[in-house]
Formats: structure tokens, C-alpha cells, sequence
């Protein structure tokens, strides 16, 4: 909760930053701010902050904070990464400010206990993403990004809106608790079960399962670089959480009622997903369908419905490890997209001229692929772990099988690192530099997924709930 509070403090003085002339100071605060949040994060553990106004809104539990140190650690490597989006002293404190509430939201998102604060989590998320989604003013492709998702975006707000209604309208209450409690009931009003779908239906545009994936590789590729790795990560982890709480815990009673319905999403994602990527040639393309894949996969615990902390222990990890590997792509990405382009023939001749960035973006599409030794094989191993004691085990074979297409299309963008091309590869790099503070971003970011898939268990005694 003090976190939650120090970073909304945070997007309030970075809001002030132009009043007292101190824009130059507002990305170094912000960094400062963030770890702070994150060592305060870690005091409450064991130990949950208590405030009679908020208790019956949001609540920092131990898996509260153990996602949100996830999310605010994702962040700062993020900001890390997008330092040079920050340089246009004309947009750093809008940039800034629409930064950290997006976080605020996520984080609210993590800790709800009400319905009334899921649907401002989730606002709270993605009013800020829209604008940034767009902030490129002079980009065709931004705005048009920025609009489509602003679109559709508004349409899941609608979906989210009317379910939560219909479930006030059968517990008389937005606390989740109480909505457990009469779920729990028999003979329940039909309408009950609609508004459950379509909060279903919301959080699935949300985390882009299919079939309501469709705005998610054009609002990728039209979105500055780093802002399409905060949606891929950020978004994604807190919107899981959301999930989890949801359909895992609190709709448990009807869980018949909406399992099958997301097994067939997950199915139609993992198809679409990975046979959709194989024909991309834009790397921001590519990296939207392999997140809707991934989002499928992180799906599969959902169905699996192991009540134990195997299920959420498997689900933070997955988030961990997804959130790093996709930081390390794109920051790799936006380096390279500089001089060349982002499509995947701009990776050409990488691995000889700046062996750096290629050995970390192996690393990270190694992970993404979920090939051992990595953080990302671990990921999926424990996803599947939850799955076999469940009666839906046979999905493993089906995601066994998108995850195998999926090695052939993150490959592509490792065989493209090794390829010559007709120009000298000094004169086809000529001009892109890697900062120092670059390095130290890849170097942590590669350490990390490496120690995670050698040493997964001491990693899980950090980030995992016991």
C-alpha cells in the first residue's frame, strides 16, 4: 500500500516538475522514487499495511506485493531502456507523469477487492497507454495506433462496465467477498452468468486472447518502440493478476460455467498466434502475436484451477519471466530500429558488428521460445506442471505444439543476426552506439534470464509466494 502511495505521490511531483523548473530532474526522481517503492514494497511483507478508508477497496497482501515488486522492478528496467524517450524536454513531464499512473493502475489491479476499484485499475492502466500509444504527433502510424486503441479499449470498458452491473445486480454488493458469497448459492439469476462472460469477454481484449487480439499488432507497431514494451509487460502482468483474482478465486463457484469457454480461447489464440507470426516481417509485429500466444499460455493456469500456490507461484514466475525477456528484445529493438528499421532484415549482420546485442537478443527469444536453459523453459514448465493435475491436461499437447512453431519464427530473428548482406557490415551499423548505460540494462536483463533457468528454484524463493 505505501507503494502504491509513493508512486502516485511520484506522478503528482512529476506533473509539478515544469511549475518548479525541474524537468532535467524528473527521470533521475523517478528512478529514485521507484526503488524506494520497491524497498517499502518489501518492509510490508508478512506484515499488511492497514487503512480503514482503502481496506475494503485494495488490499497488499503477500501476493499483492509480490506481483507489484515484479511490476515496479519490470519499470524500472523499462525506464532504463527508454531514457532516450524521456530526452524531448517538451514531452518529459507528460511522458513521465502518464508513465507512473499507468504503473498506479497496475498496481491497483494487483491488490482490488472490489469491483468499483477493478474497473479504475483497469482505466487508471489504460487511459495513460492510449495517449502514449500516440504521443509520436507527427507518425501516421502512432496516431493511428493511439486511436485504435483508444477504440477498442473503450469497447472492453463497456463489456467490463455492463458485467460488473449485472454482478451488483445479483449480490447487491461490489465486494468481492460478498459476490463469492452469492455465486456460492444455488439457482442463480442467468443473468449472473452473463455478466461473468463478460467481464470474461473484457479482460481478454485486455490480454489480447484471441479472438479479441485483433488491435494489438497495429497498435504495436504504430506505437513509439519503448512504449510498446511497457504494454507488452506491464499490462500484461497486472491484467494476469486481475485474472487470477477473478476466475480463479473469486467466480470459483460457477467455474463450470466459463472453463470451457476459455479452453477454447486458449485454443483459438495458440493457432492464430503462432501461425500469424510466422509471416510477419516486423519485429513489432512478430513480438504482438508471440505475446498473444504467451497470454494464452499464462491462460492455461486459469483452466488448470489448482487452488494451491503451485497455480500462483507458476503465474508470477511465467510474469517475471516474460517481462525480462521482453525488455531485453526491445531494447535491443529500439537500438537497432535507430539507424535500420524495425523489420527483421534490419538484424542482419548484427552478430558481427555489435556482438553485444545479438547475444542478448538470443538470450531473450532463447527464453521467449522457452527452450532449456532459460527462465522462459521454466516458465512454461511449471504452467504445465499445474495443467497435468487437472482434467485439462490434454491442452499441454496442443500448447506443446504451438510452442514448437513458435522456435521456428523466434529463430528467424536469431538466423537474421548471423546473415551477410551485400553492404560492408562497419557502413550498414554506421552510427549506432550503445550507451553505457545500454550495456548495464542488457547485461542485467541477459544475467537475469540466464540465473532464472540455472537456478529457478533460488530465483522462485525471491519472487514466488510460499
Amino acid at each position: 500500500m505505501k507503494g502504491l502511495i509513493v508512486i502516485t505521490l511520484l506522478g503528482i511531483l512529476s506533473l509539478l516538475a515544469e511549475v518548479f523548473n525541474v524537468k532535467k530532474l524528473i527521470y533521475p526522481i523517478a528512478i529514485i522514487g521507484l526503488l524506494f517503492a520497491l524497498i517499502i514494497n518489501t518492509t510490508e511483507w508478512n506484515n499488511t499495511f492497514s487503512w480503514s478508508y482503502s481496506d475494503k477497496m485494495v488490499m497488499f497482501d503477500n501476493l499483492a506485493l509480490a506481483f507489484s515488486s515484479v511490476l515496479i522492478i519490470t519499470a524500472l528496467l523499462w525506464l532504463m531502456m527508454a531514457k532516450s524517450y524521456f530526452n524531448e524536454t517538451a514531452n518529459v513531464v507528460e511522458h513521465t507523469s502518464l508513465v507512473l499512473y499507468s504503473l498506479v493502475g497496475a498496481l491497483i489491479l494487483v491488490a482490488f477487492k472490489s469491483l468499483v476499484t477493478l474497473f479504475l485499475g483497469v482505466e487508471i492502466l489504460s487511459i495513460p497507454l492510449y495517449v502514449l500509444a500516440a504521443s509520436r504527433k507527427k507518425d501516421i502510424l502512432s496516431n493511428e495506433a493511439g486511436f485504435k486503441y483508444l477504440i477498442m479499449g473503450s469497447f472492453a470498458s463497456a463489456f467490463l462496465l455492463f458485467g460488473i452491473a449485472l454482478l451488483y445486480g445479483a449480490a447487491g454488493s461490489f465486494d468481492l467477498e460478498k459476490v463469492t458469497q452469492t455465486l456460492s448459492q444455488e439457482h442463480l439469476p442467468y443473468f449472473t452468468y452473463t455478466g461473468i462472460i463478460m467481464i470474461l469477454i473484457a479482460m481478454a481484449f485486455k490480454v489480447s486472447i484471441a479472438p479479441f487480439h485483433f488491435w494489438t499488432p497495429d497498435v504495436y507497431e504504430g506505437s513509439p518502440m519503448v512504449i510498446t514494451a511497457l504494454m507488452s509487460t506491464i499490462v500484461k502482468t497486472a491484467a494476469f493478476a486481475a485474472i487470477m483474482k477473478l476466475f480463479m478465486i473469486s467466480f470459483y463457484p460457477v467455474f463450470e460455467s466459463y472453463v470451457h469457454i476459455i479452453s477454447w480461447l486458449i485454443i483459438i489464440s495458440l493457432i492464430i498466434a503462432n501461425l500469424s507470426a510466422l509471416n510477419q516481417n516486423n519485429t513489432k509485429r512478430l513480438l504482438a502475436f508471440s505475446s498473444i500466444s504467451h497470454a494464452a499460455i499464462m491462460m492455461l493456469l486459469i483452466i488448470a484451477n489448482v487452488r494451491t500456490n503451485l497455480s500462483v507461484n507458476a503465474l508470477l514466475y511465467y510474469a517475471w519471466a516474460y517481462s525480462i525477456a521482453n525488455i531485453t528484445a526491445f531494447a535491443v529493438l529500439r537500438i537497432v530500429a535507430e539507424k535500420r528499421g524495425e523489420t527483421i532484415d534490419s538484424l542482419k549482420g548484427l552478430a558481427f558488428e555489435k556482438p553485444m546485442l545479438a547475444f542478448a537478443m538470443i538470450i531473450a527469444m532463447i527464453s521467449l521460445a522457452g527452450i532449456p536453459i532459460s527462465a522462459g523453459f521454466f516458465a512454461k514448465y511449471y504452467v504445465f506442471s499445474a495443467l497435468l493435475i487437472s482434467p485439462y491436461k490434454w491442452l499441454i499437447v496442443v500448447a506443446l505444439l504451438a510452442s514448437v512453431v513458435s522456435v521456428f519464427y523466434y529463430l528467424k530473428l536469431v538466423i537474421a543476426m548471423f546473415q551477410h548482406t551485400k553492404q560492408n557490415h562497419k557502413e550498414q551499423f554506421e552510427g549506432l552506439s550503445i550507451s553505457g548505460r545500454e550495456v548495464i540494462l542488457l547485461t542485467i536483463c541477459s544475467l537475469l534470464l540466464i540465473a532464472s533457468g540455472i537456478y529457478p528454484d533460488i530465483i522462485a524463493n525471491i519472487f514466488l509466494v510460499k
